[in-house]
C-alpha cells in the first residue's frame, strides 16, 4: 500500500474534521475510537487514517474502526514515532505499506488496521466486556448517590428569554442515527411546531434540515459559528463550581450567553431546562443511552444521565431508533392489486357505456379489414 498526500493533525478529532479537506491523510490520537468521530472522518473523504492512539483498546467493543473499514478508507495505528512533534500542518507524507517517510526519511511504523484485523481485536474487546460493566455500574452509583441532592432538588435552572411552558420541546444530538431519526419525525416537527433545542453539534445538526434551534445548550466545542448566530438563545454549560470555558468562545463572537452550572452532560441539562420551564413534552433524538454510548464519550459512568431519566421520565420520550420501526418495503403484489383496482371502474364504464362498446366494434372491424378477416 503507497498513499502520499498532506496531513492533518489534532489531537481532538472534533477539532480536527473542521479543518479536513478530501484527499487528507488525518492524524489523530484517540484510544477506542468511536462512531461519531468515525462517521465525520469518513464524511470528509480523506485518504488516510493515522492513530498515534489504540484504536480499539480492548476495554469495550467500540464502532468507530469498523464503520471505516467499511469507507474503505485505510486506517494505521502508530506503533513507533511521535508525529505531532515531528510533523506540522499540511506537510506531506508517505505511507509506504506499514512506514510512515518525510521528506525522504523514515519518522514512523505503523500497523494497518484491516477488516479481519478490526473484527479480531472487537472480539476480544467482546470478552472484556462484563469486567467493564461491573466497573460501569459501580462507578454511576457512587456518582449517583453525590449528586443526587444536587439534580433532583439543588440545580439553580438559569432563566431564559424562549417560551417553553406547554410546549413540546425537541432536544437534539448529534449521536448514532441522528440523520435518520430526525427525518423519520419531521412531519411531527412540522405539525406540532416544538421548541428546537440542539445540544452542542446537535443545533448544526438540526440546520441540516433546515431547521433553525430556538436554543444552542452546551460547552460550545463542536457546535458551528454559523449555528450560534443564528440561534435565538445560547446557555453555556458550566462546572459545578461555576467555571464555563465555553463562554469565551461565544464572547468572542460578539454574542450574548447566560451560563448552566451543572453535573453530568450537556444533553442532561437541556432536559432539565425543558423540564424546569414547564415543557409539556420532551422528544430526545440522537441521545446517549447506554454503556457504550458513555464509554466512547470518555465518561466511566451515566450517573447524572440516570438521575435526570428519573427526574424527567413522566414527560420524556426518546426517539433514538425510531427510524427502523417505520422502514418498510411495497411490496411488488401490492403494486399489482393497486394497478388492478385502479382499472375495475374503468372496465365496468366501458362494460356499460353504449359509445364506448360502439367504438369497439367499429376498431374490431376495422382491425379485420386490414389482415383481410
Amino acid at each position: 500500500m503507497q498513499i502520499k498526500a498532506p496531513v492533518r493533525l489534532d489531537k481532538k478529532t472534533k477539532s480536527l474534521v473542521n479543518r479536513l479537506e478530501a484527499g487528507d491523510i488525518a492524524v489523530i490520537d484517540h484510544d477506542d475510537l468511536d462512531e461519531v468521530a468515525a462517521n465525520s472522518l469518513v464524511n470528509k473523504k480523506i485518504s488516510a487514517i493515522i492513530n498515534c492512539g489504540k484504536s480499539i483498546s480492548g476495554r469495550y467493543p467500540n464502532l468507530g474502526p469498523g464503520i471505516i473499514c467499511k469507507a474503505n478508507i485505510p486506517i494505521f495505528d502508530v506503533i513507533k514515532g511521535d508525529l505531532f512533534s515531528i510533523l506540522e500542518e499540511g506537510n506531506t507524507i508517505e505511507i509506504i505499506d506499514n512506514e510512515i517517510f518525510f521528506e525522504g526519511r523514515l519518522i514512523s511504523k505503523i500497523e494497518f488496521l484491516s477488516e479481519d484485523k478490526v473484527n479480531e481485536l472487537l472480539m476480544l474487546a467482546e470478552e472484556n466486556i462484563e469486567i467493564e460493566l461491573e466497573k460501569f455500574i459501580e462507578n454511576t452509583l457512587v456518582y449517583a448517590n453525590k449528586e443526587k441532592d444536587f439534580i433532583l432538588g439543588n440545580l439553580k435552572v438559569p432563566s431564559i428569554k424562549t417560551e417553553i411552558r406547554g410546549r413540546h420541546v425537541l432536544v437534539v444530538v448529534r449521536g448514532q442515527n441522528y440523520r435518520e431519526d430526525l427525518s423519520a419525525i419531521l412531519s411531527y416537527i412540522n405539525e406540532v411546531n416544538p421548541i428546537l433545542i440542539g445540544v452542542d453539534g446537535g443545533g448544526d445538526a438540526l440546520l441540516e434540515f433546515g431547521l433553525t434551534p430556538h436554543i444552542i445548550v452546551g460547552d460550545m466545542d463542536s457546535v458551528s459559528d454559523e449555528c450560534l448566530k443564528k440561534c435565538n438563545e445560547i446557555i453555556v454549560h458550566a462546572y459545578p463550581d461555576g467555571k464555563a470555558p465555553g463562554m469565551d468562545r461565544v464572547k468572542s463572537l460578539g454574542l450574548e450567553a447566560v451560563s448552566f452550572p451543572a453535573p453530568g452532560t450537556s444533553e442532561d441539562i437541556a432536559m432539565l431546562l425543558s423540564y424546569d420551564k414547564g415543557a409539556d413534552l420532551i422528544v430526545a433524538v440522537g441521545t446517549h443511552s447506554n454503556m457504550i454510548d458513555f464509554l466512547e464519550k470518555g465518561r466511566k459512568g451515566m450517573a447524572s444521565t440516570f438521575l435526570v431519566r428519573m427526574k424527567v421520565g413522566s414527560k420524556l420520550v426518546d426517539a433514538r431508533g425510531v427510524n427502523k420501526l417505520y422502514k418498510s418495503s411495497i411490496k411488488a403484489k401490492y403494486i399489482i392489486w393497486l394497478v388492478i383496482a385502479a382499472f375495475i371502474p374503468i372496465i365496468m364504464i366501458m362494460l356499460i357505456s353504449n359509445p364506448i362498446q360502439n367504438l369497439f366494434k367499429l376498431m374490431i372491424i376495422r382491425l379485420r379489414m386490414i389482415f383481410g378477416l
